[in-house]
């Protein structure tokens, strides 16, 4: 007979296996949740974590009883597992770094203890465990840019499923040798070539926002509180549902953990810890983890939702819940990654027919002798664009074209939503459709970053030409990299002293352009009262760098096709036929060798020049 409880004289294994079974149900349903409507679910949250936490605990204080009694170890990692699924799905609600290092650290333990190794290829049940730990852990380990980690679960991945199906010959792998396919793919385009510095906001190597320059005439200073995030592109880039350019948006949201505040714990091996995690959740003993990745002097992580391949109308539900749990000092960001559907918008070369880009740009070239002229349209795009809300032939396909427009959302959809302040960022071949809103908005005016009607392709393997998400999206999250890469140069070929010194120079005009808008007389109040947001000021650096590169550009110049927009305008000194654009634009051209492949004014060439005599002592 089985130990008894000495406190009622309960059988042990009957008091573990109803705290099991009422931690199953009670985990169904928080994660089949939406991790949209955050406040809602918070309190069921902590209840599912308390039940958690009892029966942690119980299996812990009582190992050896419960062994006896018939406990296998894969059982005690799958109640691991899911706790670290429970945390990383409240990062998802929340984006609260603490829960995504507490997520790691339990799928860590169930790695290192292998506790579903016993038996793993004489119970099919029992891979398929595997697999779905590897590949959820995969996704953590991802958005947590632990690549050493995820270098090594993408090898045992690869290795488990081969094992599979040699024992397990009856059984079709078929949907994990996609998932092998994803990640492996998702890897190739973002080498590390395109993380040598964080993605995230670091206050090392940016402002801290404490020291950001503030704009006097700014009647309020909003703050960004909530981003929504929405991406599909057929054969796009992605591993499971975190599409490339989401996963790159989604760490440019966040701050990044200062060297300063890590503290690494360790986990015993035997698992016989009895820690418990923040929030009285169960943990592995450590020490204090949870406070590794966050910096307590920093504000909290923007929350994020991020929808892929959404319907339109779950799209605009979660869209009415994050306006509607907007804080009064909100700013709402909207970022939306989709194939457009207007019959005025450029195919992308990527997808396109007929000639390559790289054959017209050639072209364009030879032939590109026009010099910088007064001609330039980004001043006042809207002005001859001829966009209205009423127009039903341009939208964005978050979903299968077959449907047609049922797929579709249309600028006229976001109206109800620009009550509240709204950032818009649409990366698309259907992107200048949503000037339309300018004008017509409901009560607060929209700031619109838009990406080219047709983007330059940016490749990260020279064989292959991979892709490497879109060169919009990588301008916005990392600049210097996409740079790079439209010259065609590979990560490879570049030596790391001259990256580190054009890094140094972006980031110091970055700064010095953020206090030049900051002091300017004629900032639109809409750009005003977000500059003081240091994720939404980088944002609009990073575009205003984007857009001075490609309309200088020789191979696509005066081809306004190619060239981004925002609105409202920002001042006149900040296109790129200013000094301020070109100068820096020129400089990192510099470095690089790549100055022939610009188009500079002969006034900045001539003052370039002189500034060399000059440092020569001619």
């Amino acid at each position: 007979m089985s130990q008894q409880n000495s406190s009622n004289n309960i059988p042990v294994s009957e008091v573990y296996w109803s705290l099991v079974a009422k931690a199953d149900k009670k985990f169904s349903k928080i994660r089949d949740l939406p991790y949209y409507q955050r406040n809602r679910y918070d309190t069921y949250f902590y209840k599912v974590f308390k039940v958690y936490t009892q029966l942690w605990k119980f299996q812990q204080e009582n190992r050896q009883k419960l062994v006896e009694a018939g406990l296998k170890r894969w059982e005690i990692g799958d109640i691991a597992s899911r706790i670290g699924q429970l945390y990383f799905g409240q990062y998802m609600r929340t984006s609260e770094a603490s829960y995504l290092s507490e997520s790691y650290i339990f799928y860590e333990a169930v790695l290192n203890r292998e506790y579903f190794k016993d038996g793993l290829f004489q119970d099919v049940n029992l891979s398929s465990k595997q697999l779905r730990f590897l590949a959820r852990f995969l996704t953590v380990c991802l958005v947590l840019n632990r690549r050493d980690m995820v270098y090594q679960l993408v090898n045992q991945l690869k290795m488990l499923l081969d094992e599979c199906k040699r024992a397990f010959q009856e059984t079709d792998f078929k949907e994990w040798k996609l998932v092998v396919q994803e990640i492996v793919k998702f890897l190739k385009a973002d080498p590390a070539f395109m993380n040598i510095r964080p993605l995230r906001y670091s206050v090392v190597l940016d402002l801290h926002p404490d020291c950001l320059p503030q704009v006097v005439e700014a009647k309020r200073k909003l703050r960004l509180r909530d981003a929504l995030l929405c991406s599909y592109h057929p054969n796009e880039v992605k591993y499971s549902e975190l599409t490339l350019d989401t996963f790159r948006i989604l760490q440019c949201l966040e701050w990044e953990p200062s060297g300063s505040f890590y503290q690494t714990g360790g986990i015993p091996p035997s698992g016989a810890g009895t820690g418990i995690g923040q929030n009285g959740a169960p943990g592995p003993s450590r020490v204090n983890y949870s406070q590794d990745i966050s910096d307590p002097t920093l504000p909290p992580n923007p929350r994020k939702s991020i929808l892929y391949r959404p319907s339109v109308t779950n799209f605009l539900a979660v869209l009415a819940t994050n306006c509607e749990e907007l804080p009064h000092d909100g700013v709402l960001l909207l970022y939306i990654s989709a194939a457009g559907s207007s019959q005025n918008s450029f195919s992308s070369p990527s997808h396109g027919s007929g000639r390559s880009f790289m054959s017209r740009a050639a072209d364009l070239e030879a032939t590109s002798t026009s010099s910088l002229n007064s001609e330039y349209e980004i001043a006042n795009p809207t002005s001859a664009k001829g966009y209205c809300l009423s127009d039903q032939s341009s939208y964005l396909y978050i979903g299968s074209r077959s449907s047609g427009g049922l797929n579709g959302i249309y600028p006229c959809d976001l109206l109800p939503f620009t009550r509240r302040p709204l950032f818009l960022v649409i990366d698309s071949d259907s992107s200048k459709a949503f000037t339309a809103l300018s004008g017509s908005e409901k009560g607060e005016s929209v700031a619109m970053l838009l990406s080219p009607a047709i983007s330059l392709p940016i490749s990260t393997v020279d064989s292959s030409r991979q892709p490497s998400g879109s060169s919009f999206t990588s301008f916005l999250t990392i600049p210097l990299q996409a740079f790079v890469l439209m010259l065609g140069f590979m990560g490879s070929d570049i030596d790391m002293d001259m990256y580190g010194k054009a890094d140094k120079l972006l980031s110091s005009s970055l700064n010095e352009w953020g206090l030049l808008l900051a002091a300017s007389d004629n900032l639109n109040p809409v750009w005003a009262q977000t500059l003081g947001d240091p994720f939404l000021r980088r944002l609009l650096l990073r575009f205003i760098f984007c857009r001075a590169v490609l309309a200088l550009y020789a191979p696509i110049f005066n081809k306004t096709e190619y060239f981004p927009e925002c609105i409202p305008s920002l001042p006149d000194a900040f296109l790129p036929t200013g000094d301020t654009c070109q100068r820096t634009v020129l400089q990192l051209a510099d470095i690089f060798g790549a100055t022939s492949k610009f188009n500079f004014s002969k006034e900045m060439m001539l003052s370039d020049d002189r500034a060399r005599r000059t440092e020569v002592g001619y």
